[in-house]
């Protein structure tokens, strides 16, 4: 059992840049694939990137691909989504994710603990 608190959401302007952040307690945070998802107001939950146990391999949506980062420190037991370049399409609850699985996936399904959620909001 894992459990995920992410922070770090707020109002920001396009253009500019936030960075989110997901704290995980409980079994070995280093053994999980981890993730961020995201949710805008009446569309479904869709995939943002992914970031295997070691940090060596990393995987993007396109929609975000050259302006997000993912990142992972495994000895704080936390994970970061740089976010630069915002813009009012960004703007959902943001969720982190952990995955029994090794491959850093897009899947939804095969996440098996998830956070609440920290809101983004990026005004134009």
């Amino acid at each position: 059992q894992v459990q995920l608190v992410e922070s770090g959401g707020g109002l920001v302007q396009a253009g500019g840049s936030l960075r989110l952040s997901c704290a995980a307690s409980g079994r070995a945070f280093i053994w999980y694939t981890m993730g961020w998802f995201r949710q805008a107001p009446g569309k479904e939950r869709e995939f943002v990137s992914a970031i295997n146990y070691s940090g060596a391999s990393t995987y993007y949506a396109d929609s975000v691909k050259g302006r997000f980062t993912i990142s992972r420190d495994n000895a704080k037991n936390t994970m970061y989504l740089q976010m630069n370049s915002l813009k009012p399409e960004d703007t959902a609850v943001y969720y982190c994710a952990a995955s029994r699985g090794t491959l850093a996936t897009g899947q939804m399904g095969t996440y098996n603990y998830w956070g609440q959620g920290t809101q983004v909001t990026v005004s134009s």
